[in-house]
């Protein structure tokens, strides 16, 4: 018997598998080959992340990826025509000047194929948010460690671990996630914040939870897919690497280098009379 083809996934699907108590799987791609990867392994979102930055250009942190940059690899996801519902991130600077600035470059992201977007903080940028959802754009949401603050933290530190209402407090971080649902987001991603505070998070929203570094009580998981496939030289306590491609690459890779030097490669299969 044929299995019934895959259905897209939305952002009200999202809000569907949390009523369901069913977990949600999100993995950050960047291009069409990566994409049809994730996607046919059953995947429910697929984010472009701008950690584009700092997983395929090699920048140190996530702030110089441009909004050009990000359509660029929303347009080459797309092409692979994920079931999965696909989400831009917003990067830097493409909306802190105020609300009109984030719509339209949110704007942009749909428009190069993106189905939903993302953008980084809580109550600083409530109103941003809810603009871009008046706009009847699907906007997701992302407080506690927020790579575009890595100034501000002082570096990539672990959020809410201490009691205050100041930027990384445990009761800001509470403020925040409220502000986030109430300014309309699908969605919100709980980065690198204490277990016990992401579940008190989860419970009292009604929009799913997605966790990076924030425990299993959350609605959903993401990780970057250069972790998950082991390509990634780095090594985080929130990651996990599912594969070790980046060792299984480099053998391949200098098995060509010696059939190429040994004048081995190509064979005669492999060349035309």
């Amino acid at each position: 018997m044929t299995p019934a083809p895959r259905k897209a996934v939305t952002a009200p699907t999202l809000s569907d598998m949390k009523s369901r108590g069913e977990k949600i799987a999100m993995i950050t791609a960047y291009d069409a080959t990566f994409a049809s990867i994730v996607d046919a392994a059953g995947i429910d979102v697929i984010l472009v992340g701008d950690s584009v930055a700092t997983t395929v250009q090699g920048e140190p942190n996530t702030i110089p990826v441009t909004m050009e940059e990000m359509e660029y690899h929303v347009r080459l996801v797309r092409r692979a025509s994920p079931k999965a519902l696909l989400v831009g991130d917003l990067p830097f600077g493409s909306y802190q000047v105020g609300p009109g600035q984030a719509v339209a470059n949110s704007v942009r992201l749909i428009k190069a194929g993106a189905q939903a977007v993302k953008l980084e903080g809580g109550l600083t940028v409530s109103e941003s948010i809810r603009a871009i959802a008046d706009a009847d754009v699907p906007v997701m949401g992302h407080i506690g460690l927020t790579p575009q603050s890595v100034h501000r933290m002082g570096g990539h530190k672990v959020q809410g671990r201490r009691e205050g209402f100041e930027a990384g407090g445990r009761q800001r971080l509470l403020e925040d996630a409220h502000a986030v649902e109430q300014a309309g987001a699908f969605a919100i991603v709980l980065e690198g914040i204490p277990a016990h505070l992401a579940a008190e998070i989860t419970s009292k929203l009604s929009i799913p939870t997605i966790g990076i570094g924030a425990g299993v009580a959350c609605d959903g998981q993401v990780l970057v897919l250069h972790d998950v496939l082991g390509l990634s030289s780095r090594e985080l306590t929130f990651t996990k690497r599912f594969a070790d491609l980046r060792e299984i690459s480099t053998n391949a890779c200098r098995n060509f280098v010696e059939e190429v030097r040994a004048g081995t490669w190509p064979d005669d299969a492999h060349s035309f009379d």
